[in-house]
């Protein structure tokens, strides 16, 4: 399901099945529906768009990828007008991304368009990588492949329908967590940065104690209903070793396409369906 109109990688859109099947267990269609790490938001925008959760909280410590989602919030009339106008091309290319490597001297509609047109044009969506067939545009794939007008508006529109029902901010999770109100129609998902590669994915990524303090601020919470996501490493299954888990085999796109293992832990009041539709590896409950 491609509603999001952010690439992102790691992006968690393919799990939305599972996710809904949770809120379902436990009682929790309609619920708020908080996501610490939004990113692309993939989760978040499938359940709001078919309904499964009644609002969203998106949430996101880099600036840019923040006033996209606000502007898109806000004004997405100016994100849909500037796609139709602007030409995708390797100058342009230029442009957008001396408004994004400066984004401070200019305004939040202009750092989300140069956020998004960075994702759609460069690799993978990786808003520090290099763009798609290269700055002389000789490879096989040029800027404009993944940069559909037509499909990018109307995502765009679908989500505007919705404003009402999305709330952005630009926080960092550790300020967050704590000051998530505990309502029993609060579902959390939090899905950090990668571990091990997460260095060379996002502009924001975490050392080891910021992970060891994430799982910290969320297990002592008192949250009752959440689950976070990880790619599949031994230091993350320590932090998390008393909350029950998943290991499920996924496939990536983040660069070049290889597949690999993910963890998701479940807090204790979470109940876990045996038919989750992922392909699971294994499971310790």
């Amino acid at each position: 399901m491609f509603n999001t109109p952010l690439r992102y990688p790691g992006g968690k859109g393919k799990i939305t099945n599972a996710i809904k099947l949770l809120l379902e267990n436990n009682n929790l269609m309609g619920a708020n529906y908080i996501e610490p790490y939004a990113g692309g938001a993939g989760v978040a925008i499938n359940l709001l768009l078919d309904q499964t959760v009644s609002n969203i909280h998106i949430n996101d410590l880099n600036f840019p990828v923040y006033s996209f989602w606000k502007v898109l919030k806000d004004n997405p009339e100016y994100l849909c007008k500037n796609i139709q106008d602007t030409l995708i091309c390797i100058e342009e290319w230029h442009i957008q991304s001396e408004i994004f490597k400066n984004y401070k001297n200019y305004s939040i509609e202009e750092v989300a368009f140069a956020t998004f047109f960075l994702n759609r044009t460069n690799r993978s969506g990786i808003l520090q990588a290099g763009v798609i067939g290269g700055k002389n545009q000789e490879g096989n794939w040029k800027l404009d492949t993944r940069f559909n007008k037509k499909n990018l508006i109307r995502r765009i529109e679908n989500i505007a329908v919705f404003n009402k029902n999305i709330t952005v901010t630009n926080l960092d999770a550790k300020e967050l967590i704590p000051n998530i109100c505990t309502s029993k129609n609060n579902f959390v998902y939090l899905d950090p940065p990668y571990y091990k590669k997460g260095k060379g994915l996002y502009q924001n990524f975490y050392e080891h104690s910021d992970h060891a303090e994430i799982a910290y601020l969320i297990q002592s919470s008192t949250l009752k209903h959440w689950i976070v996501s990880y790619d599949n490493n031994q230091n993350i299954i320590d932090f998390y070793k008393k909350n029950r888990s998943i290991i499920y085999h996924l496939n990536y796109t983040a660069q070049n396409k290889y597949s690999g293992s993910e963890v998701i832990f479940f807090s204790n009041d979470m109940n876990i369906p045996n038919n989750m539709p992922l392909k699971i590896i294994e499971s310790n409950f």
